[in-house]
């Protein structure tokens, strides 16, 4: 097991170092220079507009080739430098720092609602199969692959927020008109997250309960299910003790992709409803071009990603000893 974490942890390095490398690249190549337009802009109020833009593009490594501008980032990151955004000027990390607990919150809960409720409706679809949770459940998902999540927000915004009045005003993660103390504050944040959140779960629920369904009916059609069966066992020992444990191996596969995405946050449902968390501001400065912030966003992720595999991978041989980690 050591040898294997540590093998896989030695090619992470080189996962890591391709994926900072390609993205850097593809954003050193963007057609558009934010900071050349940023600086172009205060040209009619500050003459030295050319060469300040000068020294910030030289300070970056952004007037070498991309593999030596590359390698200048990648000395300043190992630093634990990551330079100032291009937008705001303000400490890349910091930036990050304040955007990133609203999101991990939000998709924490996300997350637990998401797993408590699909799951269990997948198990009952599948062993109610044709019934009518199993219909239910086939157009929930259905629902939630096929409609575009800015769609179904739109949508929401309009009837919860115009309409009823439940949540308006609808943008932003404090009223505009608050006056009160932090627990007061802290219960108007709550209101103002509860239609991201419902949003989020039923745009989530599809896919994970499609999976589980589809699984759970493979496992309770086989042989050692059915004999379990023969001998008596209790339904609810034969779902939940044989046939469920063997379902949770494929669905320790998603792992990989839960950690990076409780960090990550979601750009649309943020934008829509005007919460800076870490996927709104993180789009806002991919479409800016704000290297510093993007590499230092993508490096993140990046290695959430890996690790996620990583743990999912010694899962696997914990659920299901047959499952051998060489080196």
């Amino acid at each position: 097991m050591v040898k294997y974490i540590l093998k896989r942890l030695l090619i992470a390095i080189f996962v890591i170092f391709g994926v900072t490398l390609i993205t850097y690249a593809l954003f050193r190549l963007m057609p558009d220079d934010y900071l050349y337009n940023k600086f172009l802009a205060q040209s009619g109020t500050n003459p030295d507009w050319l060469e300040q833009y000068k020294r910030v593009v030289k300070l970056y490594g952004l007037d070498v080739s991309v593999i030596k501008g590359y390698f200048t980032w990648l000395g300043s990151a190992l630093k634990g430098d990551f330079g100032y955004s291009f937008i705001n000027g303000a400490e890349v990390i910091s930036k990050i720092k304040r955007a990133l607990p609203v999101s991990f919150w939000m998709n924490i809960i996300v997350t637990v609602l998401q797993l408590v409720i699909a799951i269990p409706l997948g198990i009952r679809a599948a062993v109610k199969q044709y019934g009518a949770t199993d219909y239910i459940t086939t157009v929930i998902t259905l629902l939630g692959i096929s409609l575009p999540s800015f769609f179904f927000a739109a949508i929401a915004i309009k009837i919860f927020a115009v309409d009823l009045g439940w949540f308006d005003p609808s943008l932003g993660l404090i009223s505009t008109d608050f006056n009160g103390n932090s627990f007061q504050k802290l219960l108007d944040m709550a209101w103002h997250l509860v239609l991201p959140i419902l949003l989020s779960v039923i745009l989530s629920l599809g896919g994970l309960m499609r999976y589980t369904r589809t699984n759970m009916l493979e496992v309770l059609g086989a042989d050692y299910i059915r004999t379990a069966r023969a001998k008596g066992v209790k339904q609810a020992n034969v779902i939940y003790k044989h046939a469920f444990k063997n379902t949770a191996i494929p669905l320790i596969t998603l792992l990989a992709g839960i950690i990076p995405s409780l960090f990550a946050g979601s750009y649309v449902i943020e934008q829509l409803f005007g919460i800076e968390g870490i996927g709104y501001v993180s789009y806002t400065a991919t479409v800016q071009g704000d290297i510093p912030f993007v590499m230092a966003y993508y490096l993140f992720i990046t290695i959430l990603t890996v690790l996620g595999i990583l743990i999912a991978d010694i899962l696997y041989a914990v659920f299901d000893p047959r499952i051998k980690l060489g080196g």
